[in-house]
């Protein structure tokens, strides 16, 4: 586990919140490692806190799937397998290509804008290659596409897949010979948007899609040899 794991604290949230959010990113972002052990009694004096917390964000985490128990080993990140990762990703891109078609239709020139500078800021962080940055631009630029739908349900499925979808997303842009098809593949979406190309937004989603599951699997099959 990493050194850098410490609870940041807020004000307004119960420490049991506060708690599963900071192993939750550590999750999320590889600082955990999947089959890394959580043990109750290390993570509270690693954190500064009693097992009351830990015990109750190792439970939420469990009913999410990043963590799963294990007889006589307890708790433990749980693996990215290809299975779930096909899953996700099948289900995200239907979503997806009706997201684009929709912003197709619906999106304002305010929201262009916005995208167009989505694009750049993405452009922009690919240069920092820190992946929790790339990360959270390309979430951004994301989710101005889905807030342009103006459909609540579609909203809310996306946000709810967006939490599992994270860890592949990180695994993904950590691969940092994939930057500029990403950047390529925004920019397309951007383009297609602007001139409300609705069968060149769905084709360009698919494959921004089946690419990042393609070198997800790539970068996880690296992952085990390294291991091995």
């Amino acid at each position: 586990m990493s050194d850098n794991l410490q609870v940041k604290a807020d004000e307004f949230l119960p420490l049991r919140d506060v708690v599963f959010n900071t192993l939750r990113q550590a999750i999320l972002t590889g600082e955990m490692k999947p089959g890394e052990r959580l043990m109750e009694i290390h993570l509270a004096n690693k954190l500064g806190v009693s097992r009351t917390p830990i015990r109750e964000a190792i439970r939420k985490l469990e009913l999410e799937g990043l963590v799963i128990m294990i007889p006589r080993r307890g708790a433990e990140v749980a693996q990215i397998t290809w299975k779930n990762l096909k899953d996700v990703l099948e289900v995200r891109k239907v979503l997806d290509v009706l997201a684009i078609e929709l912003a197709c239709e619906r999106m304002t020139r305010d929201e262009l804008a916005q995208l167009k500078a989505a694009c750049e800021e993405f452009e922009a962080a690919t240069v920092t290659q820190d992946a929790t940055v790339i990360a959270k631009a390309d979430v951004a630029l994301h989710d101005i596409i889905v807030a342009s739908t103006r459909n609540d349900r579609l909203i809310q499925l996306v946000n709810n897949l967006a939490e599992q979808m994270y860890r592949y997303r990180f695994e993904y842009i950590k691969d940092m010979s994939q930057h500029h098809i990403l950047v390529e593949e925004h920019n397309a979406m951007y383009q297609s948007i602007l001139q409300k190309d609705k069968e060149t937004a769905a084709a360009v989603v698919r494959k921004h899609v089946d690419n990042q599951e393609e070198a997800i699997i790539k970068q996880l099959q690296l992952e085990r040899v390294d291991t091995k």
